[in-house]
């Protein structure tokens, strides 16, 4: 039987170890692409320039980016007091001041997300799919989840992610271009065998290419669940009551289960980590490219903890 505390800081330390693979797989390509494109340390310096303004950009204006193509709207106080109450409660006992702004996405999908650069400008979205399926407490078992999301400064952890997964990517995107239109001067100067080796040399950045971009998105995924497994053992600690969410969880796999289930509308490859459980069309992918564990596995570890 593990408990609260047993589940949150295994899950840290796997998280950890993940980030610090996937910094050593970023250091690893950079250094791959100075050695083929010969830059030196200018080269390095203006790659690295490049890099802090593209993270600085993505970090800037990420929350509003998720919020606006989510098709979030500002909830109404009046309308929506119970979820209000929630989220004011939740964060008074985190002491996240002021509260998260809460904001409602017209979807049948059960779901819900945070989001913001900090705890202080954090955001809460949820589903109209989501209210009216739970109640009182499944829906304060879900809150909880996405409120321990910002205590945990998870969404800045899962953008950094991104920004190095996207870059990896990129990076591999140029090594197929250059291998596809005859990269890198190959048959211009130099013997045969200086041809030869500059084109093996190019093939074999183009696959170490394409396995580090692979390599950095399943990586950036398993980031992602290690971080849900951690948000439910949190949020689950916040109730005192893990029976709870187990309970919120059950019922999202039920209707997930159900033929005529849809997807939420507005979520996409890019924003589908942050949700609460996957929204995007089940078993269009293999579970190996899942942003999230499986329901089954999340619920069955809530019902162990104590």
């Amino acid at each position: 039987m593990a408990s609260f505390f047993d589940e949150i800081n295994k899950n840290k330390m796997k998280s950890i170890l993940l980030m610090i693979i996937f910094g050593l797989l970023f250091a690893g390509v950079v250094y791959l692409v100075d050695i083929i494109f010969g830059g030196g340390l200018i080269g390095l310096v203006a790659g690295l320039a490049l890099i802090v303004i593209y993270a600085l950009f993505v970090y800037s204006l990420g929350d509003k980016f998720v919020l606006k193509v989510s098709k979030a709207k500002p909830a109404d106080k009046s309308q929506y007091k119970d979820l209000y109450d929630i989220v004011d409660e939740v964060a008074t006992g985190l002491q996240i001041q002021p509260p998260p702004k809460i904001y409602i996405i017209n979807d049948q999908n059960p779901n819900a997300f945070a989001t913001g650069k900090n705890k202080k400008s954090a955001s809460i979205a949820v589903t109209t799919g989501l209210l009216s399926m739970m109640n009182h407490e499944e829906l304060e078992g879900v809150i909880s989840h996405e409120m321990s999301h910002i205590y945990n400064n998870d969404i800045q952890f899962m953008l950094i992610a991104t920004v190095f997964a996207g870059i990896i990517g990129l990076i591999a995107a140029i090594f197929r271009s250059m291998l596809f239109f005859g990269g890198f001067g190959m048959g211009g100067r130099g013997s045969r065998n200086g041809g030869d080796s500059t084109l093996i040399l190019l093939v074999l950045a183009v696959v170490i290419g394409i396995f580090a971009a692979l390599f950095a998105t399943l990586l950036k995924l398993a980031i992602s669940r290690r971080r849900e497994y951690m948000a439910d053992a949190n949020g689950a600690r916040i109730t005192r009551a893990p029976k709870y969410l187990a309970s919120a969880l059950k019922k999202i796999q039920a209707y997930e289960n159900n033929p005529t289930a849809q997807p939420v509308k507005n979520a996409n490859e890019i924003t589908a980590s942050l949700y609460f459980a996957n929204p995007l069309k089940r078993k269009s992918i293999m579970n190996l490219f899942s942003t999230h564990p499986p329901i089954e596995d999340r619920i069955k570890k809530l019902e162990e903890m104590y």
